[in-house]
């Protein structure tokens, strides 16, 4: 049995990963109890922009962390110095705690976003290619943030194990997101001159992965992603919905007037995050984790079509 003590359990992510979890004593944490939490299985309060970290770390003493919490799409008011909180020194708070009471593993959900959107990315990225998360892009940013974190933790301190998943896009039944929202317009945006591909993960096969990290796992840095990408002309044919191309000085332009007019959260920047999507290589996943993603990108885009009624 494992003591696992798990950050952001009340996620869609932590949901998933607590059934997976039977037969080792676990500890769920997060800012508020999850909706959905197995008899056995204690709910600890715990803000990681806070010292919680420290005083529940020390006190339940686990050999596992599964450090989930993090602010992929923030609340309408919410500050990027609020997002970096959590995100960055969150994870930092986190690790920290984790060092100091001998904790032998600890698991990140980085994402495909640390390494950026950039025009010259290559087309699959691997493990080893660069981090360059975009500093527009504040989860792109902080992401390649905690990454150089976890980076100096590891020359540091070399017996704090390490599994650092860089995820693509996560749905599951009810999954619903800044990027589902893309998915549920009457016409798909596109800029013109890019496909905008996207790599999906299924939640139930990352809850998976996550377990074995937790568990039997290899320490490494893997990708995470369901076998091949979809581009906005398949996701479009699949719900046969049109596509709307405009060129990129329109789309740039559109934004830069509707944001300070509040009509959009986003400015011209955004353009670069439909242009340039990471595309991920999941080979070291398959090969030296050890894990076979159940369903492709165009399944898991599928199963949650359907899930969502488009």
């Amino acid at each position: 049995m494992t003591g696992i003590l798990i950050t952001g359990a009340a996620g869609m992510v932590g949901q998933a990963l607590l059934p997976e979890l039977e037969g080792h004593q676990v500890f769920a944490t997060d800012v508020r109890r999850p909706d959905v939490l197995p008899e056995n299985i204690p709910y600890l309060p715990m803000d990681v922009t806070t010292d919680a970290p420290a005083r529940v770390i020390a006190k339940v003493k686990p050999d596992v962390i599964v450090h989930l919490a993090s602010i992929v799409t923030p609340p309408p008011k919410m500050g990027r110095a609020a997002a970096y909180a959590v995100d960055v020194e969150g994870t930092r708070k986190v690790m920290n705690a984790a060092i100091a009471n001998g904790v032998r593993r600890l698991v990140v959900t980085s994402s495909g976003a640390a390494y950026g959107y950039h025009a010259d990315n290559p087309v699959p990225l691997c493990e080893d290619d660069p981090l360059r998360g975009n500093p527009e892009f504040p989860y792109s940013d902080h992401k390649r943030q905690v990454e150089e974190i976890l980076a100096e933790a590891r020359s540091a301190s070399p017996d704090l194990e390490q599994v650092i998943l860089r995820v693509g896009t996560v749905l599951g039944a009810g999954t619903e997101n800044q990027i589902t929202a893309l998915f549920h317009k009457p016409r798909l945006l596109a800029v013109s001159g890019s496909d905008s591909p996207f790599v999906f993960i299924w939640t139930h096969d990352l809850a998976r992965i996550l377990q074995r990290a937790a568990t039997d796992g290899p320490p490494g840095i893997y990708n995470v992603a369901g076998d091949g990408a979809m581009g906005v002309t398949d996701l479009a044919r699949a719900m046969g919905k049109p596509v709307r191309r405009l060129p990129t000085w329109v789309l740039k332009a559109a934004l830069a007037v509707a944001r300070p007019l509040g009509l959009s959260r986003y400015g011209p920047e955004q353009v670069r995050f439909l242009q340039y999507r990471p595309v991920l290589d999941n080979s070291a996943l398959k090969s030296e984790f050890g894990y076979i993603p159940k369903k492709t990108s165009a399944e898991v885009f599928a199963f949650w079509q359907k899930q969502a009624g488009l």
